[in-house]
């Protein structure tokens, strides 16, 4: 084989020899890679010792089955997430049912003050606001001075009435007691005192605003006390 040949022999060979080389160096690399991979994957198991190192095919099935675990843990905590919010939303449906469908029972407080002055405090549903109508007939019967009344709505569909009175003179010695007890009697359900049909204060309003009898001066510096 002459010079010329030789040359072009060297000349086709190089290129050969620099493609092993550089798959050698590709798959160095790789392997390389791989290694440091499966380290931090092996770091992360709970059995994890950096004085005793697990054998490549150990270390994999320590992952599976963390993983695994993981994966079971995980669809637990969903199921149990899912479960208390189903839970919450039915008390939740439940309490607003019952708080929707509960009627409210009329609530009457007399406080005596003294022999001549009362205070009236009746709580009661929109349903029922002819009660309060009736307390004020009730109240004119018995020659009750009617001083101040006040009417509110209060949370969950009610109202709360407040009424201040004055027993006349002549009838301070037991008109008090027996006014106290005719009220709470009606109130709590007596028919004794009144039959009226619920439906006939309908078109009646009661004045949400505070109103006052002239003339009250005496009264008023008594006092009485806020039930609000």
């Amino acid at each position: 084989m002459d010079h010329h040949q030789q040359q072009q022999h060297q000349q086709g060979s190089e290129p050969s020899t620099t493609t092993k080389v550089e798959r050698k160096i590709i798959e160095r690399n790789r392997r390389n890679k791989m290694k440091d991979l499966y380290s931090k994957l092996n770091s992360l198991l709970p059995s994890y010792s950096p004085t005793e190192v697990l054998p490549l095919p150990d270390q994999i099935d320590e992952a599976v089955k963390y993983i695994k675990s993981l994966e079971k843990k995980v669809k637990m905590a969903k199921e149990k997430k899912e479960r208390l919010l189903k839970g919450r939303n039915n008390k939740k449906r439940s309490r607003g049912f019952d708080e929707k469908n509960i009627t409210k029972s009329p609530m009457i407080d007399v406080h005596e003050m003294g022999n001549s002055l009362l205070q009236v405090v009746l709580t009661c549903g929109f349903e029922n606001k002819f009660l309060f109508n009736e307390i004020i007939r009730i109240l004119h019967e018995e020659k009750v001075e009617i001083v101040s009344v006040n009417s509110s709505s209060q949370p969950g569909d009610s109202m709360i009435h407040v009424l201040h009175a004055e027993i006349p003179s002549a009838f301070q010695q037991f008109g008090a007691a027996r006014v106290s007890e005719r009220l709470k009697r009606f109130v709590n359900g007596s028919i004794s005192d009144v039959d009226i049909d619920p439906g006939f204060w309908d078109d009646f309003e009661i004045d949400t605003d505070i109103w006052e009898l002239p003339d009250l001066s005496s009264v008023v510096s008594k006092g009485f006390p806020n039930p609000l």
